[in-house]
């Protein structure tokens, strides 16, 4: 069974968020950078399906900048067979992404697509959908259980009221969740061995796509300044403070 894994190059999350002097976008000058964590988990699960004899092959693939090599590297040290780097620089929107995944599941025809639940940069938590709709492929979203065999994967989604168990027929879509897995590190001799692993780069106009946006970054701004806490004397006073003040009762 082959796995295809979509990951995304991102602002490290131990990092501090700048935005340009210009609030035309994000600064990402001198910005330490990585995997985006929920792609790390769909790596981890994609190896783990591997190690338990399920998956034959795990290719991963990201759309972005040259630099994003770096993030195909760390998860060849982590597990997967080849890498795949679709180039741009430009600020491909979560449709476009998925366009370009369909081109990919067309040449690779994998069984299994995994991808993180959503990119902690933009959040918008649509691309597995989108892929899904495109290929016509069963979806299973923000999977905290992904169980592999005969043909069907049986996926425990967290939703609202709970959790939700649904079973999808190969080839599938699945999303993953925070609590599917613990991504693991890399360690040194696998990290050297990935250097040596196969990574293609595949152009967007070699895919057959057309970059086309409809949505246009007018403006970034950073979040308003909290304002801090303050201490009360009694309960009264608190409640004097929540009617007066705040005004919330």
């Amino acid at each position: 069974m082959k796995v295809l894994v979509a990951i995304k190059r991102v602002i490290d999350y131990n990092v501090k968020v700048r935005v340009k002097a210009d609030n035309s976008d994000v600064d990402l000058t001198n910005v330490k950078m990585a995997m985006n964590p929920f792609c790390e988990i769909a790596v981890e699960e994609a190896v783990r399906l591997k190690e338990q004899g399920i998956a034959s092959e795990i290719v991963v693939v990201t759309v972005g900048p040259a630099k994003a090599e770096e993030q195909l590297r760390q998860a060849l040290a982590l597990g997967a067979d080849r890498a795949i780097l679709v180039p741009t620089d430009e600020n491909v929107t979560s449709l476009n992404v998925a366009k370009i995944l369909q081109a990919l599941v067309v040449q690779e025809q994998p069984d299994l697509v995994l991808l993180g639940k959503q990119a902690i940069d933009s959040d918008n938590n649509q691309t597995g959908q989108m892929l899904a709709q495109l290929t016509g492929m069963a979806q299973g979203t923000f999977a905290s259980v992904v169980k592999v065999a005969d043909g069907k994967a049986e996926v425990t989604r967290e939703v609202d009221g709970g959790l939700q168990t649904v079973s999808l027929s190969l080839p599938a879509v699945v999303t993953t969740d925070l609590r599917l897995n613990e991504p693991r590190f890399a360690k040194l001799p696998d990290i050297m061995k990935a250097k040596r692993k196969p990574l293609d780069k595949k152009e967007i106009a070699e895919l057959g796509v057309t970059l086309k946006s409809t949505v246009n970054l007018v403006r970034v701004d950073p979040p308003a300044e909290r304002k801090g806490g303050g201490k009360v004397a009694s309960v009264a006073e608190l409640v004097d403070k929540l009617k007066n003040e705040a005004k919330v009762i």
